[in-house]
């Protein structure tokens, strides 16, 4: 399997989004994306990408894309991600090591700095087509994202 880092556009995303700080714990994550998932479920809403967001140290935010028009409740909200510059890869985690991608990753975007490509990277995000626990096609294919500023 090929690993290659690029830029590239992403697409502006709605959405339903749960958010929390704390440390890494990925039973916690898996269980707020089911949550959000239900809550869509609930209202009839066609779901898109799952997206899992780290906006700052320790601040964890999972969200489902969602099309139509909803306003979130409870716990869930509606947040509009815009169409932005990314650094992007995307691989197969059984393959190769989540580690190895996001250090290669990081590394990357470190040359670009100093080639004066992009000026700062602002947040990761991690993009499926469907949930990586229950569909196989989407874990093989996880994308990271890099929102960098040029």
């Amino acid at each position: 399997m090929t690993v290659d880092f690029g830029f590239k556009r992403a697409p502006k995303m709605r959405i339903a989004s749960v958010h929390w700080k704390g440390p890494w714990n990925d039973a916690r994550i898996r269980r707020e994306f089911e949550s959000v998932a239900r809550w869509i479920r609930a209202h009839d809403l066609p779901a898109g990408r799952w997206v899992f967001l780290e906006p700052a140290t320790r601040e964890w935010r999972v969200g489902i894309e969602v099309r139509g028009r909803v306003r979130g409740e409870g716990r869930v909200r509606i947040h509009t991600l815009p169409a932005t510059r990314v650094a992007s890869v995307t691989f197969d985690p059984d393959v190769v090591s989540p580690r190895v991608v996001y250090h290669g990753l990081n590394d990357w975007l470190r040359w670009r700095k100093k080639d004066r490509q992009i000026s700062r990277v602002v947040s990761t995000r991690e993009v499926y087509s469907n949930n990586p626990w229950t569909d196989r096609q989407a874990c093989a294919r996880t994308e990271i994202q890099y929102v960098v500023r040029p």
